[in-house]
């Protein structure tokens, strides 16, 4: 246990502990979603997690959403692609096995064409240059595409038996939560009134309009183009179909997300704005009814030696003028160390005071970054350690 967490519990504050291996070994739990702001070691989480239940005999698939590439580094594979890759060097001992992909939300909407179009249409939509622009660069593509993703993985578990934990990293963003409206976007996407307008102008009320829906059209074909306007009209022909069945199994994979099968993790480090970030997962979580196992807090410095500040700076200017020049120096240095320290343990008592039934695990700053499967044991450890 952290001094944070010892401070807190002598303050009187009911910090309840997030016991990862209970998660872990809870083989009801088939999903495991890592989310949290950019930057808190959410990577870093969701690939320890993946690695010691797969160590414990889980049989898992990690998918990070993330486009920084470190899962693959950590992991010790060269590069994650669209579908899971075994991660050896693993302790296999206990019968677990591991898995890792990272999304790629342009070959995932091509896999969702190419499997519920006929191959004429598949051809004409994957050719549509609106298409291409959607499936690649357009707002919200790659939430939707991540409720695919994680929907085939939960698929194919279920048909296979090839995993039976599923670990997702999220983005590095609010946005990481925007899957959870997923399928209010797609329905707003389908039933937007401009592209109805586009496909069905006549129907419109400006069908009334004679010379007026005239130059209307004009003026849009001018200002937008008319290859774009026919590559809209062609998709939305062509794809029409699809969205009634990406919204059915995007509204299934939420239903998932919300059962006892799946929990949540928020990541965070004990600074200002990244507990601010936190404040806002958990929120949402709760107000959306979702289950949310507790928030892991990373990178929290700690120090055996007790000795405060004030006393450690009054004897570094004891020794200024002697020749103990590292000596004043290491004092100087703990001195900081141990503001940041009390900054620290503020932070984190101000959060568990204003959201005492969270449960908390923290992890203590590691002097080297995590780039292989040994350091993310050590991490693995630290999120489990009750003391």
């Amino acid at each position: 246990m952290t001094s944070a967490l010892k401070s807190a519990a002598r303050a009187g504050l009911p910090v309840p502990f997030l016991d990862i291996d209970k998660i872990i070994g809870d083989r009801e739990t088939k999903i495991i979603i890592c989310c949290g702001s950019g930057g808190v070691g959410k990577t870093t989480t969701s690939a320890a997690v993946a690695l010691r239940a797969a160590e414990a005999g889980r049989k898992v698939v990690v998918l990070t959403i993330d486009p920084a590439r470190r899962l693959a580094q950590s992991l010790g594979v060269g590069e994650l692609a669209n579908t899971p890759r075994p991660v050896s060097m693993i302790d296999t001992a206990a019968g677990g096995s591991l898995d890792a992909m990272m999304l790629d939300m342009k070959n995932t909407f091509d896999d969702v064409v190419l499997a519920h179009s006929t191959p004429e249409k598949a051809a004409a939509i994957l050719q549509n240059q609106f298409y291409v622009a959607l499936s690649s660069e357009f707002s919200g593509t790659q939430e939707y595409m991540a409720m695919e993703k994680l929907g085939q993985l939960h698929t194919e578990a279920k048909a296979s038996g090839r995993w039976d934990l599923i670990v997702v990293d999220t983005p590095p963003a609010r946005s990481a939560l925007d899957f959870l409206d997923a399928p209010e976007h797609l329905s707003a996407l389908l039933d937007g009134r401009f592209l109805r307008f586009l496909l069905h102008p006549a129907r419109g009320p400006l069908r009334l309009m004679g010379a007026g829906f005239s130059m209307i059209s004009a003026a849009m074909t001018k200002i937008l183009g008319a290859q774009i306007i026919s590559d809209v009209q062609t998709f939305v022909r062509a794809f029409e179909a699809l969205f009634g069945g990406f919204r059915q199994r995007a509204t299934s994979t939420f239903e998932l997300l919300s059962s006892r099968h799946s929990t949540f993790v928020v990541v965070a480090t004990p600074q200002h704005d990244a507990l601010r970030e936190a404040e806002y997962f958990v929120d949402r979580l709760t107000e959306e009814g979702m289950p949310l196992s507790g928030m892991v807090i990373n990178r929290v410095h700690t120090c055996a030696l007790a000795i405060s500040p004030e006393r450690a700076l009054s004897l570094a200017e004891d020794l200024a003028d002697t020749s103990a020049v590292l000596e004043v120096e290491a004092l100087r240095r703990h001195a900081n160390l141990m503001r940041m320290i009390e900054t620290e343990t503020r932070m984190m008592e101000r959060f568990a005071a204003a959201r005492p039934t969270v449960a908390q695990t923290q992890v203590q700053s590691l002097p080297t970054d995590v780039t292989d499967l040994a350091a993310l044991r050590r991490v693995g450890a630290l999120l489990s350690d009750k003391d």
